[in-house]
């Protein structure tokens, strides 16, 4: 699809996106109501739609709600398009409460807060590498969820399973376990307790077996696509495969849409918030933004405080001067998201160099 110039009075739009269909409306620049319409949630129907908001002038922007759910494919449409795509957040509890709720309020709503400047995120792009690493690790942590899952009721099975099959795996690591398991013969009779327990045993231990047969295709298949989508960051110190794999994926395909490394700790939710009381000035944790983003700098904070000089030296003194274990992870979750974000960032043949630990503070 190519941009076209359209006549007439400069528009904003807003799209409320929902399951099967879309609800769109438009206002003028003095927030005036003209049009909504429904449309429906398929490539006809987004075309459509663009079509119906070019009609009533030149559209400058477009605010969808959801655009890293419904509204995905219709904003990688509006932005093929030539459109100035806004991501907008669905309206409060207390806004919906005074001004109603139904999808032609919500598409105004989404208008109105490009218009007056309130909504000004940029989408990810979903459309490169780094969407091809989200959907992978989706399924891959899936897995490891079930598997996770399984291992625990072998164990609740294993406690309460008769004598004589408990002391026949008694003692063997997780390895044997599930081998030994995986052979088991239950045994004609399912109606005894031992025959039973054999089998639903049997059954778990094939299941951790075929998952962790997934798990290491997955890993097979991420780990190739992450080092072309964050080479830079897998030089840092304390970042694997693991979290060399979320953090691209949180930032998205275009990570240039966060104007400043504060804005993408903000995204990660390590940036600092303040909490005074009385006369203690401190800052807290932040229990916003992309939790699996935070995650992923918490366990390379862990990392760098076991195994490196640097940090280990720098919770010796921030641990003299008073900060607890919380404070001080703050400021190095703050200081490695300033660090993940230049390597996110950079150009390929930028060097990307660790800086010093005080501004982090």
């Amino acid at each position: 699809m190519t941009s076209m110039t359209h006549d007439g009075p400069q528009i904003t739009g807003g799209v409320d996106t929902l399951g099967p269909t879309h609800h769109a409306a438009v206002i003028d620049p003095v927030g005036r109501h003209p049009a909504d319409r429904e449309f429906p949630a398929t490539i006809r129907g987004y075309r459509d739609l663009l079509d119906w908001m070019r009609t009533h002038g030149t559209l400058v922007a477009a605010g969808v709600e959801g655009t890293g759910a419904c509204g995905a494919e219709l904003a990688r449409v509006l932005t093929a398009a030539g459109v100035i795509v806004v991501d907008v957040d669905r309206p409060d509890r207390r806004t919906r409460r005074m001004r109603g709720k139904s999808d032609p309020i919500d598409a105004y709503a989404a208008a109105t807060a490009v218009l007056s400047g309130r909504a000004t995120g940029i989408p990810r792009s979903r459309d490169g590498v780094v969407e091809a690493v989200r959907v992978l690790r989706t399924a891959r942590r899936s897995a490891v969820k079930a598997r996770t899952q399984a291992m625990n009721q072998i164990r609740g099975l294993r406690v309460a399973a008769p004598a004589m099959l408990r002391e026949q795996v008694a003692g063997l690591e997780r390895a044997a376990l599930i081998r030994t398991l995986a052979r088991l013969r239950p045994g004609d009779g399912l109606s005894r307790p031992l025959a039973a327990t054999r089998a639903a045993l049997r059954r778990l231990a094939r299941r951790h077996q075929a998952l962790d047969e997934e798990i290491a295709e997955l890993d097979e298949e991420i780990s190739p696509l992450v080092r072309r989508a964050a080479p830079a960051l897998l030089e840092l110190f304390g970042v694997g495969p693991e979290t060399a794999g979320q953090l691209p994926a949180s930032a998205g395909d275009n990570p240039e849409r966060m104007r400043s490394e504060g804005a993408f700790a903000h995204l990660a939710g390590v940036a600092p918030i303040p909490a005074p009381s009385g006369r203690t000035h401190r800052h807290r944790l932040n229990r916003g933004g992309d939790r699996a983003a935070d995650n992923a700098l918490h366990t390379i904070v862990l990392t760098r405080m076991r195994f490196d000089a640097r940090t280990r030296a720098h919770v010796e003194r921030r641990t003299e001067e008073g900060l607890n274990k919380k404070d001080i992870m703050r400021c190095l979750k703050r200081f490695v998201a300033r660090e993940v974000h230049r390597a996110l960032t950079s150009t390929p043949t930028e060097p990307i160099t660790q800086t010093d630990l005080t501004p982090a503070a």
